[in-house]
């Protein structure tokens, strides 16, 4: 039988392989080929190249882990981000795309006529970018640590030299490809497992259903619905039940407001819209996306689910509180051994018992019992619900390719959303600082020669930011969607759908909104994300009315707003053509190709 180390290197390698060299088969020779891919991709490829990078490491790694362990509350996550391509189609992708530009900030300097609101864009989406990227490549040192069996450190390097070649020679048209296949692997990746399990727990191949199926015990059914039977286990360990709301319903409303409006502004998605050749297709781009979406976000459920039920019945192997109901720690499975290495998990021994406790010693009702158990606290000391995806097969004992397709679709949906957000962090420093406001005369080759070394600094920066992240990949992730929230997508919105709003608007608006936003997170959060240079601890008990930071984005969209409608009524009115240009990009001309505005 092949070992696991084997099937690692060959799908894992081989599949990083396969990404350089699509790249540098289609590597990018323009400056249209890097931004846009010289808009000749169609809907259909165009919509999974969209999903794969929108489906992050966020996504993959790290909802089902945030499902896992936090249960109903966590499935916000899910919501706001479909619901938040649905604006996406409607208020903002057929527009932008109509208008013909490169870059988001591009068409905030445009539109609103001023060098100063495209600069403030600029910075905007360096935040948002530089926040999100640090997920991704949080997930790209998880999922290489687990392949290389290193520590986390390494692997964080490893992942960044990868995506750092690709994305340097392909630019947006070996992107695309790239990313194409990468979908494949990926949404492989998720539902492959998914049904192995969904079949092992409930008999059920559709793991949509399998959440509201019978639970098997031993292969035989138990009369009891899975999810009934997760909410049983957690309780007996003195966890909240797995379906109930733990968490504010004033936060939960925002942080889906914020992951919603955040969606519709995000620089590296919108972007992807650009390179697609009429203003139908980008329409049709976004429905084959939220297809294509679709299939992994019905599914993460059902794995958060079963990998929680997993997790705590590959520990407590017996009768809560029995004396050998616990698995010993000197026959531990062998995913823990391996994933001890990573740094990601550990343990103790507190009680000396020679057996591994898992319970919420933080439960002061339950406290009693477990002392009555001889339990001196949770002996699981560390397990970061960043891993809980990648697990999962190994918790299941699932054969050795699928464990390895599971790291290589963590790796292919970390490296796609990576790769796309270095590639907006250099065309807005190429494109938008460089040749828009700082050297207009700057040629073309110098220009694609700005934006290629542009990404190496950014990657660097990334990656030694996502060693000491601010929370699990998704939290990370909803930090940046709280910036666009608050930022670039009430700009955008005012920008197409109000012919009065201008330029000191606009500036006001985004700086405005990102000042409430980022002082808010920076205040629990700390400086460059550094818990140290936090101001506060990051806890229900200080925030603000409940509200977290990751949800605080759509506070900071109303005040943008409200600041840019103001002040533009209260200043001068745009010039005529910049009025005729908004009703312009407005008029449903599907067919035809995007307008390109030179003012």
């Amino acid at each position: 039988m092949l070992s696991l180390q084997f099937w690692l290197w060959a799908i894992v390698g081989g599949s990083c392989a396969l990404y350089i060299a699509i790249a540098f088969r289609a590597r990018a020779r323009t400056t249209a080929d890097f931004y846009v891919a010289d808009r000749h991709v169609g809907p259909i490829a165009n919509g999974m190249a969209t999903a794969a990078i929108w489906m992050s490491a966020a996504s993959f790694i790290s909802v089902a882990g945030l499902l896992a362990q936090n249960g109903y509350d966590a499935s916000v996550y899910l919501m706001g981000w479909t619901g938040g391509y649905v604006l996406l189609a409607l208020l903002v992708a057929p527009y932008l795309r109509r208008f013909g530009k490169y870059t988001v900030p591009e068409f905030i300097g445009d539109r609103y006529f001023s060098g100063l609101a495209r600069l403030v864009a600029v910075g905007c989406l360096l935040i948002i970018s530089v926040t999100f990227v640090i997920g991704q490549m949080r997930g790209v040192g998880i999922a290489f640590s687990r392949f290389l069996e290193v520590d986390f450190t390494v692997g964080v390097a490893a992942g960044m030299g990868i995506v750092l070649v690709y994305a340097v020679v392909g630019g947006m048209k070996g992107i695309t490809y790239t990313q194409i296949v990468q979908y494949v692997v990926l949404i492989l990746a998720y539902t492959i497992p998914a049904i192995f399990i969904s079949l092992q727990l409930t008999d059920s191949p559709v793991p949509q259903l399998a959440l509201g199926g019978e639970y098997l015990r031993d292969g035989a059914a138990s009369g009891v619905a899975l999810l009934d039977k997760l909410d049983q286990v957690m309780t007996d360990l003195g966890f909240s039940a797995y379906t109930a709301q733990k968490d504010a319903t004033l936060n939960l409303f925002l942080l889906a407001a914020t992951l919603m409006i955040g969606t519709a502004g995000l620089p590296h998605i919108i972007v992807r819209f650009f390179s697609v050749r009429r203003v139908a297709q980008a329409r049709s781009s976004v429905g084959w996306t939220l297809i294509f979406i679709a299939i992994l976000y019905t599914t993460a459920p059902a794995v958060g689910a079963m990998v929680r039920l997993n997790l705590i019945e590959s520990i407590q192997t017996g009768p809560v509180g029995a004396a050998t109901a616990n698995v010993a720690i000197d026959t531990l499975p062998d995913w823990m051994n391996r994933w001890s290495k990573t740094g990601l998990l550990a343990w103790e021994d507190k009680n000396g018992d020679g057996r591994l406790q898992y319970y919420d010693d933080q439960n002061q009702r339950f406290a009693a019992t477990a002392a009555g158990y001889g339990w001196k606290g949770n002996e699981l000391t560390r397990i970061d619900h960043d891993i809980l995806t990648l697990a999962n097969p190994e918790l299941a004992h699932l054969p050795a390719w699928v464990i390895a397709l599971v790291v290589a679709g963590a790796l292919a949906a970390a490296l796609a959303t990576a790769a796309a957000l270095l590639l907006t962090i250099a065309s807005a420093i190429s494109h938008d600082l460089l040749k828009g406001l700082l050297l207009p005369r700057l040629s073309e080759r110098g220009e694609l020669l700005a934006g290629r070394i542009a990404m190496v600094p950014a990657a660097l920066f990334a990656a030694y930011l996502a060693l000491h992240p601010p929370g699990a990949a998704a939290e990370v992730v909803a930090l940046a969607f709280g910036v666009a929230a608050a930022t670039l997508f009430p700009t955008l919105m005012l920008g197409i759908f109000d012919k009065r709003a201008n330029g000191p608007g606009a500036i006001l608006g985004m700086l405005s909104g990102l000042s409430f936003t980022a002082g808010y997170i920076v205040w629990f959060k700390g400086w460059f994300y550094f818990p140290a240079t936090a101001m506060a601890p990051d806890n229900p008990d200080n925030w603000v009315l409940g509200i977290a930071p990751e949800a605080i984005g759509a506070l900071g969209a109303v005040i943008n707003f409200a600041v840019a409608y103001l002040v533009s009524r209260l200043t001068a009115a745009p010039p005529g053509p910049i009025q005729e240009l908004v009703e312009d990009i407005r008029v449903p001309k599907g067919a035809e190709p995007g307008v390109d505005a030179r003012l």
